[in-house]
């Protein structure tokens, strides 16, 4: 059997739960044309570059597939059906992508930085906010510039 990504993009109104059981039928109709889903990845609910039928959200569902071409084209068949998937992409890949794909990686690693603050201890321009700010030494001395 062929190796698949398949990444689709449900509407922004529909629930999180109305996507699993969107998901569940798509891995229902793999698992019937004797395929298989080795892993789904849920991205959440995530801006679009532009709209899309009116929509600037939706929802982001990765698919790792090991099924034969029939079965593929039979979901892409259904995604293409539903009013609830806005686009839908598959890619034929040598190998699976073993662990949490880079959309997971990255989110996970964005809680691992260190938080701004934006309390007194920024500085501008070399002194604390705090401080008085000198008069220049023109003004000082009474002498103009």
């Amino acid at each position: 059997m062929s190796l698949y990504e398949t990444v689709f993009i449900a509407r922004q109104d529909i629930s999180a739960s109305q996507v699993e059981a969107l998901t569940e039928t798509f891995a229902a109709l793999i698992a019937e044309g004797q395929g298989e889903v080795k892993k789904r990845e849920y991205w959440g609910l995530r801006t679009l570059a532009f709209r899309i039928k009116k929509n600037r959200k939706g929802h982001y569902v990765l698919f790792n597939l090991d099924a034969p071409p029939a079965a593929v084209a039979e979901m892409e068949r259904n995604m293409r059906i539903n009013e609830d998937v806005l686009r839908y992409l598959t890619v034929r890949v040598d190998a699976l992508e073993e662990g949490p794909s880079a959309v997971m990686q990255s989110r996970g690693s964005r809680d691992d930085r260190p938080r701004r603050s934006y309390g007194g201890d920024r500085h501008e321009g070399g002194r604390d906010r705090d401080e008085p700010r000198e008069a220049p030494a023109a003004a000082v001395e009474g002498v103009e510039a």
